[in-house]
């Protein structure tokens, strides 16, 4: 006897739907993409700059390191926290470590006289640091001035 075509579509369809169920909880988990924030910081104030480590730090702790990407973008008076010598370079180093990008202007250290042997190492660069942060939001970052 032949299964009519009717029974076994209402068939596929159910298991298409119990496969989907099933996998609910495993989507509900993660999001459908990574988080992304963007920071500005473009005061030449340590205080400053360790809120910004501090709001960083706690977006890895709150949403997981490996669920967002982290960007710190520099310009301005911003751009000394940046420096070697800088009274937040450890800070910086760690935060790096951990996974934050940090980006110094180039504008703003040509500006400023400032070559990169100057900077801390490891930190990125961007021509322009308020493009930078343009563009971010343009993608859909999520952007924060600590």
């Amino acid at each position: 006897m032949k299964t009519p075509a009717v029974s076994r579509r209402a068939f596929a369809t159910g298991a298409v739907a119990l496969a989907l169920v099933a996998a609910l909880p495993a989507l509900a988990q993660k999001p459908a993409h990574k988080n992304q924030v963007v920071m500005q910081v473009s005061d030449n104030d340590p205080a400053k700059w360790n809120l910004a480590l501090n709001n960083a730090a706690n977006l890895q702790k709150d949403l997981g390191m490996d669920d967002v990407e982290l960007e710190i973008v520099a310009y301005g008076p911003g751009i000394g926290m940046l420096k070697a010598d800088s009274p937040v370079a450890a800070r910086i180093s760690s935060a790096l470590g951990n996974g934050v990008k940090v980006v110094a202007c180039e504008n703003t250290m040509a500006g400023q006289k400032l070559q990169k042997s100057d900077m801390l190492p490891n930190i990125g660069y961007v021509q322009a640091g308020v493009v930078e942060l343009m563009k971010k939001q343009q993608q859909g970052w999520a952007y924060i001035r600590p």
